[in-house]
């Protein structure tokens, strides 16, 4: 595992996931929230953001947390392992209330400067119909890469964490 791709709803876990893996491996962490939001919520142009998720796969290691379809293929050309969080609805919609809760008018550390935590009807909804909308095409699309070695689907905690265990027994 050299290219980690770290994907799944949001609220499942993905930051914590990268962050632990990220101090067990000692590979390059790259939150694509960090990189995508400038300050104020404002969203990268799509060209700028192509050439910054471009320049991130090409490093020789690296673990790049989130989604952001658009530039997935991108990082699947040069991903050799990609870890998909396939955590329940129920849970996603907790975590990212308990997030929201816990941060809200605060910047979260795996975030761009002054973009502060707020409540989001939007990503409520994109979150409630996560699994039903894109997890299908999600594990469709990185079944389908060649340079993609090894793919792991977690559904529950016990298993990320039996996951991180044994990378760090291995280590």
């Amino acid at each position: 595992m050299k290219r980690i791709m770290v994907i799944g709803c949001c609220g499942a876990g993905k930051s914590t996931f990268s962050r632990k893996l990220h101090a067990i491996s000692n590979i390059d962490l790259y939150p694509l929230d960090k990189y995508y939001w400038k300050p104020n919520w404002v969203e990268t142009e799509a060209e700028e953001w192509d050439g910054i998720v471009k320049e991130l796969s090409e490093q020789e290691e690296w673990i790049i947390d989130g989604n952001y379809a658009r530039t997935m293929d991108i990082r699947l050309k040069r991903a050799d392992t990609v870890i998909f969080l396939d955590c329940s609805t129920l849970k996603c919609l907790w975590r990212i209330t308990k997030r929201t809760l816990q941060y809200y008018r605060k910047k979260r550390p795996d975030m761009a400067s002054n973009c502060k935590e707020k409540f989001d009807a939007d990503f409520y909804l994109y979150v409630a119909t996560f699994n039903f909308k894109k997890r299908k095409k999600l594990i469709n699309k990185i079944q389908k890469f060649q340079s993609v070695k090894s793919i792991y689907i977690f559904k529950n905690d016990f298993e990320i964490n039996q996951f991180l265990d044994e990378v760090e027994k291995s280590m």
